[in-house]
């Protein structure tokens, strides 16, 4: 198969080496430092035994788009 033509590829964390590889990775960029950084003060709180009012975080991500996606064929 080939790719694009034949089927679009994306990955996700948006590694730095998905811009190298052939054909460049299409890519789902997560915010590293802000997880790590809300990760880091849940832990802190939970060591203090604070009660924490939430169980989970939504964070935004974007798409980062390279060459190994491509339109359908038909469209």
């Amino acid at each position: 198969m080939r790719i694009p033509a034949d089927l679009s590829v994306v990955g996700f964390d948006d590694l730095p080496v998905a811009a190298f590889v052939d054909p460049p990775l299409t890519s789902v960029h997560q915010p590293l430092t802000e997880m790590a950084a809300a990760a880091t003060e849940l832990a802190r709180a939970l060591g203090r035994g604070e009660v924490t009012p939430q169980v989970g975080l939504e964070l935004a991500t974007t798409l980062t788009v390279r060459e190994s996606t491509s339109r359908p064929a038909n469209q």
